[in-house]
């Protein structure tokens, strides 16, 4: 981890003693979950981190507990490993908000998948004429790009925030991001986006339908032919006929797209938007959060601060790694009156096995602090590990404690 430019304060993210932060008892910024939530000014609140952290889980717990504390919520999901739709008691979730049974409180919990396929359809449908739709919907190359593009599921996920935000039928949406381990390849979707259509090919394949004139066109025809002649060698003639199709049905739809992905990624600059850098207490882990931090911190984006995650913790934190390993080596060599040989062997394996967990401890508190030393000012809350996997409302709660505080009740900003 780098200092980087020190976007622990460049990147928007509150300085100790700000609304959403507490200074814990070891100097740290400590992150309040509940206040953010609360808060009916925060509308959006964003989950990004890389695979494998428990983000999607973290999202889900977040919004069971804003829905709890009296708003109205909607999580909307990248993950297409259907664990959000289990552990909220759905049979399954698409692009569809669909309500979550089994809360409390005066809140209410929707939850969704983001479905990119479905969404480009929308959004096909929702700008261009019925027939012309049709056109581009049975349209190979469109087919292909709207299933599986680089870069179009980060930009249906930007196209999705910004039609939820815009029904503004939720006090919260809760976002979690699609995990990724080159920064925040969402934030970039409208930028790569915008260079596909305003490339090269892209110009020139949609240069006939922009020339006018009989004679510029017939002009621009010759030279289109070489042109083709050679995309058709380099890409396929079927291919080129798919693109050139494609591009002359939805070029009038270029600039819609182009304008919403920037709406988009200005709401997210906005008032109202926090983001969570979700991790686990190891190295690996906290690296690509000091990239997601340095990230937001160069894009202006408004960080609330680090959820670490599955943090290990002890109820014996007074017997140390070494007491414990000397005392499984004392009953190893020579036993303990009264006791058989099967309890010594259980006994022995027991404190070492506390021994590793407090080694494990260890590393991680180090592993942390050095990341707080490096980011002083990004708030942290620490979420311990569970026993077993979360799979229902009452494992989302649970989390949801640990982040919040579980006798809190909500506070005067939440929604009645």
């Amino acid at each position: 981890m780098s200092p980087g430019n020190g976007a622990g304060t460049a990147g928007g993210a509150p300085a100790a003693g700000d609304a959403t932060t507490a200074t814990t008892g070891s100097g740290m910024t400590g992150l309040d979950i509940d206040t953010l939530i609360d808060d009916p000014r925060t509308r959006i609140v964003v989950c990004c981190g890389s695979g494998g952290v428990g983000k999607t889980t973290t999202a889900a717990a977040i919004g069971l507990r804003a829905a709890e504390r009296g708003r109205r919520v909607v999580v909307l999901t990248i993950d297409p490993a259907r664990r959000l739709a289990q552990s909220m008691g759905l049979s399954e979730l698409d692009n569809t908000p669909r309500v979550v049974e089994g809360t409390r409180g005066k809140g209410e919990l929707q939850a969704m998948m983001l479905d990119m396929k479905r969404t480009f359809d929308e959004v096909v449908l929702a700008h261009a004429e019925p027939d012309r739709a049709k056109a581009i919907m049975d349209n190979p190359f469109y087919q292909s790009l709207s299933a599986g593009f680089a870069g179009t599921q980060e930009y249906m996920a930007m196209e999705k925030l910004g039609q939820l935000r815009a029904e503004d039928r939720w006090d919260l949406i809760v976002v979690d991001t699609p995990p990724s381990r080159s920064a925040l390849d969402f934030l970039d979707a409208p930028s790569r986006l915008g260079s596909f259509l305003d490339g090269r090919v892209i110009r020139l394949l949609t240069a006939p339908a922009k020339v006018g004139g009989r004679s510029a066109m017939k002009f621009l025809n010759v030279g289109m032919g070489l042109i083709s002649g050679t995309l058709g060698k380099i890409f396929g003639a079927q291919l080129l006929t798919d693109i050139q199709t494609f591009v002359s049905a939805t070029d009038s739809m270029f600039g819609g797209f182009r304008e919403r992905a920037d709406r988009t990624y200005q709401l997210l600059k906005a008032e109202g938007t926090a983001f969570l850098v979700v991790a686990a207490p190891e190295r690996d882990a906290l690296r690509e959060a000091a990239y997601f931090v340095d990230r937001l911190a160069d894009d202006d984006m408004p960080l609330a601060g680090l959820v670490l995650n599955r943090v290990h913790s002890t109820g014996a934190p007074q017997l140390t790694a070494e007491r414990a390993l000397a005392a499984a080596e004392a009953l190893e060599e020579n036993g303990t009156p009264h006791a058989t040989a099967e309890a010594e062997t259980l006994a022995a394996g027991l404190l070492r096995l506390h021994a590793e967990r407090m080694q494990i401890m260890t590393r991680e508190r180090r592993t942390r602090n050095r990341f707080a030393s490096v980011y002083p000012d990004v708030p942290i809350v620490e979420v311990p590990a569970l026993p077993g996997d979360v799979h229902d409302l009452d494992g989302l709660r649970s989390i949801g404690d640990r982040l919040g505080s579980p006798a809190r009740p909500a506070g005067p900003g939440a929604p009645a």
